[in-house]
């Protein structure tokens, strides 16, 4: 059985992250229960470790290594989101019920990173699952020029050089194809939607 090491050095990566900001999280909310009022800049800090701790479940789902066997709730993968997409000028709507299979929610967190980054001003990103897969919608203000970067997932291969930013697009090829679903992007003045489903 072929080894994903991409996936076992995010989970690493993740697992030894969230123990130290954890610390803080919790240093924090003993300094929070003493009397004297939280300045503006504690509440900066505490704002931003629970950024730090929603980002890092968040990137050990879409990173990390996931298996068919093992499932996710609906409302456990819902909080992740809120906790990146909650405040801010994008926001996820996770229209799906139900068991969520780990390989299938990693494929649709990659291909929510994959929408994000087309959208260069905020939006609106909708999941739905159907009985063939998966639909990532996303709409916006503005679109920004992936159009080297879409032919990706569909295995057509980037046109230009895959960055750090963008390494979504082929883990999320590897992705689905490892689930066994095929991919197919739609883009224009509507919006963004990838279609991830199974013959």
């Amino acid at each position: 059985m072929p080894r994903d090491l991409s996936g076992l050095l995010g989970s690493r990566l993740c697992h030894d992250l969230i123990s130290p900001v954890g610390a803080i999280s919790n240093g924090l909310e003993l300094v929070g229960m003493t009397a004297t009022p939280q300045s503006a800049e504690m509440q900066l800090v505490a704002e931003s470790v629970r950024n730090a701790q929603a980002r890092i479940r968040f990137f050990r789902l879409a990173f990390g290594t996931s298996r068919a066997d093992q499932a996710l709730g609906s409302p456990e993968l819902s909080e992740v989101l809120a906790g990146v997409y909650g405040v801010g000028r994008l926001t996820v709507v996770w229209n799906t019920k139900g068991e969520v299979a780990r390989d299938q929610a990693k494929l649709a967190f990659l291909l929510i990173l994959c929408i994000e980054a087309g959208l260069s001003r905020g939006g609106t990103i909708e999941v739905t699952r159907h009985a063939k897969g998966w639909t990532i919608a996303g709409s916006g203000q503005r679109y920004r020029d992936l159009a080297d970067f879409w032919p990706e997932l569909d295995g057509a291969g980037a046109t230009a050089d895959i960055t750090p930013e963008r390494v979504q697009f082929p883990l999320a090829l590897l992705q689905a194809k490892a689930a066994g679903f095929s991919l197919c992007v739609r883009t224009g003045n509507d919006g963004i939607c990838i279609e991830a489903s199974r013959a």
